[in-house]
């Protein structure tokens, strides 16, 4: 399943490509792109994952690099 995510206070490519390396080793998630300039993540995660436990451990990953940066809707 594909779903695309509004992003907030993403202010830096660096984190940008530092999220996208920490997201991609979360269990569950095939893919995922953070496009800096267009403020959105885009996840692809596995038809049998678990959605909340996956969504939960991408806002972790996305805290961990910089703690003021939002995810829109998750």
């Amino acid at each position: 399943m594909k779903k695309v995510y509004k992003m907030k206070e993403l202010d830096c490519a660096n984190c940008a490509a530092k999220m996208e390396r920490g997201i991609s080793l979360i269990d569950g998630v095939k893919a995922c792109n953070v496009n800096f300039i267009m403020q959105k993540l885009t996840l692809e995660i596995d038809d049998g994952a678990d959605l909340s436990a996956v969504l939960a451990a991408v806002k972790a990953a996305v805290k961990r690099v910089d703690s003021d940066t939002e995810i829109i809707g998750l």
